[in-house]
């Protein structure tokens, strides 16, 4: 599928931001399907936003987790879903902006199958080894790669994960071993028993094990350090220059969402966005918090495609 010719010819329908006039409310509780486990971070940000979403929309809204198939098998879920308001998406650059470039077949198009609604904010993602890899920084982890090639094992939950591992290893000149999951809390799990030498992870499930010695941080891959983290120094200023790689979540229905299901979903996210509560919630989890307009986020999607397009074809990923 040509998924960026697709997003282009769409863009005009997400930058218009005409919406019908009316109002929309929910009469049955809202269901959000996610595409990772529980205890990932897209679970715990989601999580915050079922429960501030209910209080909005005056009902219930439950976290569906549907992991698996590198976020395929949920997104697919979607799209199959009524478009009526009730069944929503939340998820991340992994299946909308990565998967098409990771992937030979897919069975939805992250443009044209799901109506944009907010922009949840950025991860923070680092690179962790576990407390047994005999590197206490990035300098050391890659001379250790180095010294043992295709013996230095990384794992992976997300397309994040194995993009960033990907091109870390591109960029310093070594030989690593992917080892991937199908979400983040087993890949976790196997970094700390030492069955997997490290992991590109997001702070959410992450902060507390390396806060306890179980993980050792090594560096964030965003180009800047940032406040959530301040001790962390960047991939980038430790001799990987060029890297930054930013990571999102992003709320969605299914295509075709009538236009007052649309707004009244969007006007209800810019109102939690704007309350100091939901970005410190989120901050608490190592998550920056910033929401957006439906077309906003339509525009956004378009342009990730492209860039992690760059990424992946740059670290020399070939779909699978």
């Amino acid at each position: 599928m040509n998924t960026l010719r697709r997003a282009l010819l769409a863009m005009p329908a997400f930058a218009s931001g005409a919406f019908a006039q009316g109002v929309w409310r929910p009469n049955r509780p809202i269901n959000i399907i996610v595409p990772f486990a529980a205890g990932s971070g897209t679970d715990a940000v989601a999580r915050v936003v079922a429960q501030m979403l209910s209080v909005e929309l005056g009902v219930s809204v439950t976290v569906d987790n549907r992991a698996g198939a590198n976020g395929t098998i949920a997104a697919t879920a979607v799209t199959r879903s009524p478009a009526d308001g009730h069944t929503l998406f939340i998820t991340t650059n992994t299946t909308h902006a990565a998967n098409p470039w990771l992937l030979k077949r897919m069975d939805y198009d992250p443009v044209a199958d799901f109506t944009p609604l907010s922009k949840l904010g950025n991860y923070i993602f680092w690179l962790t080894v576990g407390a047994d890899v005999p590197a206490r920084n990035f300098q050391e982890f890659i001379a250790l790669a180095r010294a043992n090639p295709g013996r230095i094992s990384y794992a992976s939950g997300n397309g994040t994960g194995i993009v960033a591992g990907a091109t870390i290893a591109r960029l310093a000149g070594v030989e690593m071993l992917h080892v991937p999951y199908r979400s983040t809390p087993p890949a976790i799990t196997d970094v700390i028993a030492g069955r997997v030498s490290g992991i590109v992870i997001d702070l959410t499930p992450s902060r507390g094990h390396v806060q306890e010695g179980r993980l050792r941080q090594l560096g964030i891959t965003n180009a800047a350090r940032s406040a959530l983290v301040p001790e962390a120094l960047t991939l980038a200023e430790q001799g990987l220059t060029g890297f930054d790689l930013l990571s999102f979540a992003a709320f969605f229905g299914p295509a075709r969402l009538p236009p007052e299901v649309t707004a009244t979903l969007g006007d209800a996210m810019q109102r939690i966005g704007a309350r100091p509560e939901y970005r410190a919630r989120m901050a608490d989890m190592g998550f920056d918090g910033a929401t957006s307009t439906p077309a906003e986020l339509g525009e956004f999607v378009v342009r990730q495609i492209a860039a992690w397009g760059e990424m992946i074809r740059g670290a020399g990923i070939e779909p699978e």
